[in-house]
C-alpha cells in the first residue's frame, strides 16, 4: 500500500494517506462519517497486537485486509480476517478489532442502503482480485469524487460486486443466554482449556443436558464443534501472525501437527501455510 496519495487533490480536498495506529485511524474514521458522498475510504495500519475500542459506526463499513490478520469482536459473534477477506459490518454494530502481526486494511463507509442484498448481520466474505483493485482505486480517490464521473461509476461497481461476493464461514457464534455467554467468552480467552462439558456445566450451574440442549438451540451446533471452531480461528490469527504450524497445533489443545493440519485442511479446504497465500511471499524457482 502506498502511504503517499497517487493523485493530488486540486479543488481543496484531501490528500489520502495511510492513518497509523488505531487512535488515529479512529480519529479519521470519525471525520469520513460525514463525508457528503455516499462511500468514503481510508488506508489504515495497525501494529502486533494493538486493539481499538470497543465502537460503532453510523455507516455501514466493509473492511478488506490486505496484510497481517484482524480478530474482530461484536455483540453475537467472533471473526477471523485473514488477508484477501473482507468484514461488512452494519451501521450501528458495535465491535472491537486485535491486530495480529502488522496489519494492513482499507476501508471503506458506505451510506445505509446503498448496497444492493447487503446483509444485515457481519458477514465475512473472501474478495476477488476485481474488489481488491476496486478497494485500491477507493482509498486513493479524493474524499469529494465526483458522483457523476469515472470516480462515481468506480463507486458503484465497487458497491455491486461486494453485494454478490460470497460468504465464507470464519467464526464463532456468541449465544445470548448470559450463562452460555460467559462459557463461550471463557474459551474464547483461553481455547486450550481441556475443561470438560460437564465441568463447564457445573461452574454455570447447569445440568449437562440442559446446557447440551441450550446451546444447541442457541449456536445451531454442539459445544464440541464450536470449540474447535474457536481453536480454528485462535490458530488461524497465530499463524497469521507467523507462528509456527507446531507451536500454534500444540498451544491451542491438539496433540500433535499433523491431527492439527487435518482438522485445518478438513474445514478450510486446504492446509494451513496454502490457506494463507500471503504467508511465503517469496518464489523459489526448484
Amino acid at each position: 500500500m502506498k502511504v503517499a496519495a497517487r493523485r493530488n487533490d486540486t479543488a481543496g480536498l484531501r490528500v489520502c494517506r495511510k492513518q497509523a495506529g488505531p487512535v488515529a485511524a479512529a480519529h479519521y474514521a470519525g471525520q469520513l462519517q460525514q463525508v457528503e458522498r455516499p462511500l468514503a475510504a481510508m488506508a489504515a495500519s495497525y501494529p502486533n497486537e494493538s486493539t481499538s475500542a470497543r465502537h460503532a459506526h453510523r455507516r455501514d463499513q466493509f473492511i478488506l485486509q490486505t496484510a497481517g490478520v484482524t480478530s474482530m469482536m461484536t455483540e453475537r459473534g467472533h471473526f477471523v480476517v485473514p488477508p484477501g477477506h473482507g468484514l461488512w459490518i452494519p451501521a450501528g454494530v458495535a465491535h472491537q478489532s486485535r491486530a495480529w502481526g502488522e496489519v494492513e486494511i482499507q476501508t471503506i463507509y458506505v451510506t445505509p442502503d446503498r448496497v444492493r442484498n447487503a446483509p444485515a448481520t457481519c458477514r465475512l466474505i473472501r474478495v476477488s482480485a476485481l474488489v481488491e483493485a476496486l478497494m485500491e482505486e477507493a482509498v486513493h480517490m479524493p474524499t469529494r469524487y465526483d458522483p457523476e464521473g469515472r470516480d462515481g461509476r468506480l463507486v458503484d461497481f465497487l458497491l455491486d460486486e461486494i453485494g454478490r461476493m460470497p460468504e465464507v464461514s470464519l467464526h464463532v457464534q456468541v449465544p445470548p443466554d448470559p450463562r452460555l455467554a460467559a462459557i463461550c467468552e471463557a474459551v474464547l480467552l483461553d481455547p486450550s482449556s481441556d475443561l470438560t462439558l460437564d465441568q463447564w456445566a457445573d461452574r454455570s450451574q447447569l445440568s449437562r443436558r440442559t446446557l447440551t440442549r441450550l446451546f444447541r438451540r442457541e449456536t445451531g451446533q454442539s459445544f464440541a464443534a464450536w470449540r474447535q471452531r474457536v481453536r480454528l480461528l485462535e490458530a488461524l490469527a497465530r499463524l497469521g501472525a507467523g507462528e509456527a504450524v507446531t507451536c500454534v497445533a500444540l498451544d491451542v489443545g491438539y496433540d500433535s501437527p499433523s491431527a492439527f493440519a487435518a482438522m485445518f485442511k478438513r474445514e478450510l479446504g486446504a492446509a494451513p501455510r496454502q490457506y494463507l497465500r500471503w504467508a511465503d511471499p517469496e518464489v523459489v524457482l526448484r
